[in-house]
């Protein structure tokens, strides 16, 4: 009985180590997949505003090129953008009557359906 003492002694501390790494191995991973997400965000978070920056001022400059446009048609110079400020206004009461916020959340549904198990390495290996 002795000899079967010693040997589950001598195996409790090595299967405690061996445990203990596993639990901070899989802490490392953790914040390794954090911090991956964490600057893909971050990325995607840049990419964003620089790409609505650009496009907003895109529609700035061709809404004044339209505006000044359609004056110099008109021979006026106020009846070009009062043109173009209509034309947003229309989009603007689409957008907040006509349309219900129930369609953008079927995009969004579709969109980001299953991102998280997709992403997840240990989903696939199951």
């Amino acid at each position: 009985m002795a000899i079967q003492d010693n040997g589950t002694r001598e195996r409790n501390p090595n299967l405690m180590e061996n445990l203990m790494g596993y639990i901070d191995t899989r802490i490392d991973i953790i914040r390794l997949e954090i911090q991956e997400k964490l600057k893909a965000a971050f990325v995607g978070a840049i990419h964003g505003a620089l790409l609505g920056f650009a496009a907003f001022m895109s529609v700035i400059f061709v809404s004044i090129f339209l505006g000044l446009l359609l004056n110099h048609l008109l021979d006026s110079s106020f009846w070009g953008f009062g043109i173009i400020a209509l034309f947003y206004v229309i989009i603007l009461v689409i957008l907040v009557v006509g349309l219900d916020k129930k369609v953008f959340q079927g995009i969004a549904d579709k969109t980001f359906d299953n991102t998280i198990y997709k992403s997840d390495k240990r989903e696939k290996s199951i």
